[in-house]
């Protein structure tokens, strides 16, 4: 399975999303700080990911989340976390 991933900052409220093949190692590489996207705003929550069958599921639905911002926000909007 891959996965897309929504991760929360407990620092700043920020957000982070990303896609991987292994949620659990890479939800513990961003808590590590091994990510130099955020490692800066320490620690993380993962409140959400969507699995796919294949890469290019996974990497499609990623690109279409951060590209249109309101596809982004209704999913915020879904989870409750409305700023």
């Amino acid at each position: 399975m891959y996965y897309v991933y929504l991760l929360q900052s407990d620092l700043n409220n920020s957000f982070y999303l990303g896609s991987t093949k292994d949620l659990k190692r890479r939800f513990a590489e961003h808590n590590k700080g091994a990510s130099i996207y955020t490692k800066k705003y320490l620690p993380w929550k993962l409140i959400y990911y969507e699995a796919f069958l294949t890469y290019a599921l996974a990497y499609d639905r990623e690109l279409a989340l951060k590209r249109r911002s309101k596809s982004f926000q209704e999913l915020v909007k879904r989870l409750g976390l409305e700023r």
